[in-house]
């Protein structure tokens, strides 16, 4: 039999079809609650702003499936002693002079390098270090109040004894201007828990990448305050230090809590200051290049990671790492255009 003659092939397509693309958008049930820092006059306080954080409904900059009323902010971190800082962060101070004086150091931070709140780390308070009396420190807060008028972050020593004394008279001390005190930990949770209810302050609640010890600071901490006077520490590993493990970690904590877990509904905060703990971010060593460089895209490559984690309160010590980081934060939020990669390197308007 004749074989078959095979169909025309079909018409050749004149034009591609048109076709609409929407993103796939999900609502989610909970919500980060919105915390505020700092209080002007028409508040009690003497700040010339409040800073507000918090308020997400949605996966980390998924503009498109929800809110995200407030764009993350940057504390310029400062010391009350001065301390070993690597070049690269004295040099943007103007040398080692600036930065024996906390008070400079933190006007520097906020006239010239924009600093939306200042970190001020009472480190000499710790019994190993100079056992530096409450009432003393208590002094220099009242004093930097004077120096600056943004919002502050006020930070113990680390030591746990003796925070649970400091903390609480810094409360005091600052009432009318709520400060965020840092931090609460599992070892002296309650005195900073009475002090914030007491005087209206909000409390820096740290946890060592752990996301059930977290909930757990957090349920205690909740008998005494709301989760508006609460902002979340997970600890922030310096890249090569377990960046990626941090990374998880508060994630997971903004997942869940846009999902629904009421008891991780709160702001987190990131000591990004910490990336300059890596030698390699310090270090002299050719083979690693220029430390003037290395340094700030060290910090800098820190807080964009957590940037994408979540975070909403960044603490930093380079000036450059500070500005990189808003300047994205900028772009994300479609505040700002983004350079095109010719103005990048240098090639055009």
């Amino acid at each position: 039999p004749p074989v078959p003659t095979a169909p025309p092939p079909p018409p050749k397509p004149k034009e591609l079809p048109k076709v609409e693309f929407k993103p796939p958008v999900k609502k989610y049930p909970g919500k980060i609650a919105e915390v505020t820092l700092g209080a002007t006059r028409a508040d009690g306080g003497t700040r010339s702003k409040t800073i507000t954080i918090g308020g997400e409904t949605m996966p980390t900059f998924h503009l498109f499936e929800g809110s995200q009323p407030h764009p993350p902010v940057i504390a310029g971190d400062v010391f009350d002693i001065p301390i070993p800082v690597p070049g690269p962060v004295s040099k943007c101070f103007g040398g080692k002079e600036t930065l024996k004086d906390p008070f400079k150091w933190a006007k520097m931070w906020v006239e010239k390098f924009g600093a939306d709140l200042i970190d001020f780390e009472l480190i000499s308070t710790d019994p190993y270090i100079k056992d530096t009396p409450v009432n003393e420190a208590v002094r220099m807060v009242e004093d930097m109040l004077q120096a600056v008028d943004v919002p502050l972050i006020i930070g113990g020593s680390g030591n746990p004894e003796k925070d649970a004394k400091l903390l609480p008279k810094i409360a005091e001390v600052c009432e009318g201007e709520r400060v965020l005190l840092s931090s609460a930990t599992m070892d002296m949770w309650e005195p900073v828990a009475q002090a914030a209810k007491k005087h209206n302050q909000v409390v820096l609640a740290w946890t060592s990448i752990e996301v059930n010890q977290a909930k757990e600071l957090n349920r205690k901490l909740f008998e005494y305050i709301p989760k508006e006077q609460i902002i979340m520490d997970p600890t922030s590993a310096a890249l090569g230090y377990g960046i990626e493990y941090a990374f998880t970690v508060m994630e997971r904590i903004r997942l869940a809590a846009i999902m629904g877990d009421e008891e991780l509904q709160c702001p987190q905060g990131s000591g990004t200051a910490n990336s300059w703990g890596a030698r390699e971010a310090w270090k002299t060593d050719p083979e690693l290049g220029p430390r003037a460089y290395r340094g700030p895209l060290w910090e800098t490559v820190g807080a964009l990671t957590y940037l994408l984690a979540g975070i909403d309160l960044f603490i930093m010590l380079h000036p450059g790492a500070a500005r990189t980081l808003k300047d994205v934060i900028g772009w994300l939020m479609g505040e700002k255009k983004p350079p095109t990669f010719m103005e990048l390197i240098g090639i055009g308007k």
